[in-house]
């Protein structure tokens, strides 16, 4: 028989194995969650705007600059101070485009027109000048998204009139445009008739380009030509439609080191991880909000992905289901890189240094002969829209009124 001191002692021993096995269980089980920390994370980096859009990293000042596209806000967040500035516009504004030459320029979009202006992210804004407006066939439509490719060309798209109400959209009024320095008077139309211009991006050796009619929920692949800036032999890269457990539409993109597209899903929550040679879906990534527009890489070393979201289309017991809709978000952890964003070359200052000069190659564009343009068709968006987009290349004439370009041409120079 044990006595009481025997009894407390085997009851010390045992109670101490106890502890003993509970505490290496639960250092077993901490080291296996801090192992699941490397999946990735999402942070909440600004406060709730209508319709956060366009995001586009400039590393060389550290800020990712992006638009509230209703209330005509260009805004800025500096990666490094994490404040956050705006100035706003008179118009509907996307995209916007840091200028390659001169870092205080940024290339925005304002209803149908292209400007320059001068901004530095912090201080007020400054110059202004319209460099273009296109579209006069369709009075209601608007610029949506724009990127610059390596050579410093825009190419800019539009869409067609939206209700805010009903959420009809006038579908077929839209175009995907290419600008440069010699074509800002009468741009060139490279897609066309397009619903809801978006997510442009080029693949690492630029021999590629995706492009996004969000409606059709698939994303086209172009053969590029660098030099001469031309698209050719669109196909289907990735359907969305055979993603079954993936909803919404594909609204903004961006591409990373090893040619994967990342794609926001505007009414399906997420962003997805897409490889465009094959098709295949490969990642998805939640969002805390509804409606997910665009994304971006950027940070220091390019890895974290920058992610837009709206609130616009939100309802008021929707709004608190989302109570972040409408901020930027930053998704780190994902193992991968993106691409150096590129700039726009169209002018390198707002200001005009030569008025006559300007006037002189303004008024020889002018009169000089129309050119035709070959545009890309596409069968209207349907229920039953094909799998393939046509194939076919038709001449259309992308002719300017001349008193629109008699005055595009004051407003350029002006």
């Amino acid at each position: 028989m044990f006595d009481h001191f025997q009894i407390d002692m085997l009851r010390l021993v045992v109670l101490s194995f106890f502890l003993s096995s509970y505490w290496t269980s639960v250092k077993s089980q901490n080291a296996t969650h801090a192992a699941n920390f490397d999946s990735p994370s999402v942070f909440q980096v600004t406060q709730p705007v209508d319709h956060s859009e366009g995001p586009i990293w400039d590393g060389r000042k550290s800020i990712l600059y992006f638009v509230d596209i209703h209330s005509g806000r260009v805004l800025s967040y500096n990666y490094n101070t994490k404040k956050v500035n705006f100035i706003t516009l008179k118009g509907a504004v996307t995209p916007v485009i840091p200028a390659k030459n001169n870092e205080n320029i940024l290339i925005v979009g304002v209803d149908r027109s292209l400007v320059a202006l001068e901004w530095d992210g912090e201080k007020e804004l400054g110059s202004q000048r319209t460099l273009t407006t296109v579209s006069q066939q369709f009075p209601q439509s608007r610029f949506n998204d724009g990127k610059a490719d390596k050579q410093g060309r825009v190419w800019i798209g539009t869409m067609g009139f939206e209700n805010p109400q009903t959420r009809s959209l006038d579908a077929n009024q839209g175009m995907l445009y290419k600008m440069t320095k010699d074509t800002l008077i009468s741009p060139k139309v490279e897609v066309a008739p397009v619903n809801i211009s978006n997510g442009l991006c080029w693949n690492k050796a630029n021999n590629k380009m995706y492009y996004i009619d969000s409606p059709t929920r698939k994303v086209v692949e172009y053969d590029f030509d660098e030099e001469k800036g031309d698209i050719s032999n669109p196909r289907i890269a990735v359907d969305i439609t055979k993603f079954p457990y993936v909803t919404g539409n594909p609204d903004g993109m961006t591409i990373d080191q090893d040619d994967n597209l990342w794609i926001a899903l505007y009414y399906g929550g997420s962003v997805i991880k897409a490889n465009p040679r094959n098709g295949q879906l490969l990642q998805v990534v939640p969002i805390p909000a509804r409606d997910v527009t665009s994304v971006i890489w950027g940070g220091p070393n390019l890895d974290i992905l920058f992610v837009t979201t709206s609130r616009f289309h939100l309802s008021d017991t929707e709004r608190k289901m989302y109570p972040a809709a409408g901020s930027v978000f930053a998704v780190t952890n994902l193992n991968q890189k993106g691409l150096v964003p590129n700039f726009a070359d169209l002018v390198n200052s707002v200001r005009r240094a030569n008025l006559i000069a300007e006037i002189i190659l303004n008024t020889n564009e002018l009169f000089a002969p129309t050119v035709s343009n070959e545009v890309v068709s596409y069968a209207p968006v349907s229920s039953n829209t094909n799998n393939n987009p046509q194939t076919t290349r038709t001449v259309e004439r992308a002719d300017v009124p001349f008193w629109m370009t008699m005055l595009n041409t004051i407003r350029s120079i002006f």
